[in-house]
Formats: structure tokens, C-alpha cells, sequence
């Protein structure tokens, strides 16, 4: 609670828009608590996985997802799935056990396995939680990110992505909430810090280099 956007969250709650909304914010600003928590009050693994397949290796989420709770509308799919790039390679151990006919995650590479769940697991409508996806992304399997999520939006899906990314922000119609000490606040692409902050290196990279030469 001391984390101003997680207040804000148990304050006054998170209405999420149709399609996709993106938290931006530096490290610590408490964007990945809240994706955590909103994948955990739908009832997703904190580790990652889908509704179906609750696993666990070391417990290390917050308590935020037990004391918020997903409300949804009459009707709507009960699918799911979060991708969190921090526990992904335990979540391939955890489906490959499972055994069956699906991808071999483990035997591709980092950037590859994170498309492959990608196509595999967001598919029509559900809820989709993506924590930092671009961990592992090249700048062109950035783009197929953003073409899959696209689609995901298409087949009336719902995705809520905490990233660093200033191209993934840049997807068309998504909503972006900027994070940091004042909370979250709705913010638009030239508004976001990120973009300012990558802008000033690309056009001028010395300026921030000298500072750690020196």
C-alpha cells in the first residue's frame, strides 16, 4: 500500500477498456504487482500458465491479488492466461510434464518460445495478462508480438501488459496508463516518459554516456 499505484488500484479499482491496455512505468513504480495481482484475482497461476494448470516453484507474488477481485460481464468467456517473463522457463517445465502433443518450448530459443505460447495459448476471447514480453524480443518479434495481440483484440479477447517497450506501446488503439509516484494516470504515446526518455538517447546517445564514462 505504500506503492502508489498499487493504493490507487484498492482505492478506486482498475476498469479496463475492450483490447489491450499497456501499464508503462520505471522499475519499482509497481506495474508488474498490479498485472500479478489482476492475473491472480481471475484466477491465473502468479507463475504463469492459464486457469487450468495452477503451479507453483517459490511463492514470491504479493498478497494484492487475494484482496482485489475480477469482476466480468454476464456472460463472457472464462479463459485466460499470463505470460510473465520472469517465470516462463519454470511454466515450460510445468506444460512439458503435462505431456501431450504441444510445443517443445525448452528445444527453441528465449524469443521464439515466447511467440510459440503466444500463438498457442492467446487465441479468442479470455483475458490475457502479459508481464514485460519484450524481455526476451527481438525488434522484429517485437512487431510479431504486436501483430499476434492485434489478432487476440480481433477474436474479442482482452489483454492487460505491463512493458518497457516503446514500440510495443505504440500498438494502434491501445489504451496506455503511465505509472509512477502520482499512480496511474492515462497517458498518450508522445506523453510517456519511455518515449522521451528513448527519443533523447537515439538522437543524442553521448549526453547520457559521458555521464558513465565520467
Amino acid at each position: 500500500m505504500t506503492v502508489p499505484a498499487v493504493a490507487q488500484v484498492v482505492r478506486d479499482g482498475l476498469v479496463l477498456s475492450p483490447g489491450i491496455t499497456f501499464l508503462v512505468g520505471e522499475n519499482g513504480s509497481g506495474k508488474s504487482t498490479v498485472v500479478e495481482a489482476a492475473a491472480a484475482a481471475y484466477g491465473l497461476s502468479p507463475e504463469g500458465g492459464t486457469i487450468n494448470g495452477v503451479h507453483s516453484t517459490r511463492a514470491t507474488e504479493s498478497p494484492l491479488g487475494e484482496i482485489i477481485r475480477a469482476q466480468r460481464g454476464v456472460g463472457t468467456r472464462r479463459w485466460g492466461f499470463f505470460l510473465r517473463a520472469e517465470t516462463m522457463h519454470s511454466w515450460y517445465t510445468f506444460a512439458e510434464g503435462l505431456g501431450g502433443p504441444g510445443p517443445r518450448y525448452h528445444e527453441v530459443s528465449h524469443g521464439e518460445s515466447f511467440l510459440e505460447v503466444v500463438r498457442e495459448h492467446l487465441t479468442g476471447p479470455g483475458f490475457y495478462v502479459l508481464d514485460e514480453p519484450e524481455a526476451a524480443l527481438s525488434f522484429q518479434g517485437t512487431l510479431a508480438l504486436m501483430s499476434a495481440l492485434l489478432d487476440v483484440v480481433a477474436a474479442g479477447g482482452q489483454v492487460l501488459c505491463a512493458t518497457h517497450s516503446p514500440v510495443l506501446a505504440a500498438l494502434p488503439g491501445a489504451r496506455l496508463l503511465e505509472v509512477g509516484a502520482w499512480g496511474l494516470r492515462e497517458a498518450t504515446w508522445d506523453e510517456l516518459d519511455l518515449v522521451w526518455h528513448w527519443r533523447s538517447f537515439m538522437n543524442e546517445p553521448e549526453r547520457y554516456l559521458r555521464h558513465l564514462v565520467d
